[in-house]
């Protein structure tokens, strides 16, 4: 099996906008006490983010238990004021679809078809704080013909990569030992590292790549989708 991590992996996601997130999401407000704008919004969810340190690059690795976006939403909203006609799930979808709206990684579609094809399972592990619904219909809609078996999205598991847990939880799911699985990902701290200390075999994909991260040259390190089909294609049978 090789489990994919999701953002800039199976899934290119445009640059994040909060401001055109809040503002969709701000279209169903029936209620906003201070009359407050998108600007105004975002600007108290990212000092509330930083207080967090919840999406700094920095400590990405640290943090290792992920908090649900329904929970800061209902927390942000409340604070100030505001009431929507969204349920939380709906709140993110229209939230991440305007935010940071995506496409698949070049090759993924005919990497998924290569690895049906010739028997290999996958499955999608995503640090991710969406609710589990919206990861799996935004990856189901813009990868139709995926047959990944789970999408596990830690907004539903309370742990995030690289602990422990999450991978242990992902080999449970497959029903495989860990010498069976691979795992490609993008982020080195979370999803090499992670994956490795899982005793997985990791792949670092860094096609898709939109951060500064160091180098390593302790693993396999892919540009294309294109070279793990090669890869695979050159196993021993």
């Amino acid at each position: 099996m090789i489990i994919f991590d999701y953002g800039q992996t199976i899934i290119s996601q445009a640059k994040f906008d909060g401001i055109k997130g809040t503002e969709a999401v701000l279209s169903h407000a029936v209620e906003n006490r201070r009359n407050l704008t998108p600007e105004q919004v975002q600007e108290e969810a990212n000092r509330i983010n930083r207080e967090l340190n919840r999406y700094d690059p920095t400590y990405s690795a640290l943090n290792t238990v992920e908090i649900p976006n329904h929970m800061f939403t209902r927390y942000l909203y409340e604070s100030l004021g505001i009431k929507l006609d969204l349920t939380p799930e709906e709140t993110d979808r229209v939230f991440w679809d305007n935010a940071s709206p995506g496409r698949p990684t070049d090759g993924m579609p005919e990497l998924l078809e290569f690895l049906w094809q010739n028997g290999i399972r996958t499955a999608v592990l995503s640090n991710i704080s969406y609710c589990g619904n919206a990861v799996e219909e935004r990856i189901n809609r813009l990868l139709p013909d995926n047959h990944f078996e789970f999408i596990i999205a830690t907004s539903e598991y309370m742990f995030r990569k690289p602990h422990a847990r999450i991978f242990e939880l992902a080999l449970f799911k497959a029903g495989l030992e860990p010498e069976d699985v691979w795992f490609a990902g993008d982020n080195y701290a979370c999803d090499v590292t992670g994956a490795k200390n899982a005793g997985m075999f990791p792949v670092w994909y860094k096609g898709a790549l939109d951060y500064e991260q160091d180098d390593h040259d302790d693993v396999v390190k892919i540009f294309s989708w294109s070279e793990l089909e090669e890869m695979i294609k050159s196993l021993p049978e």
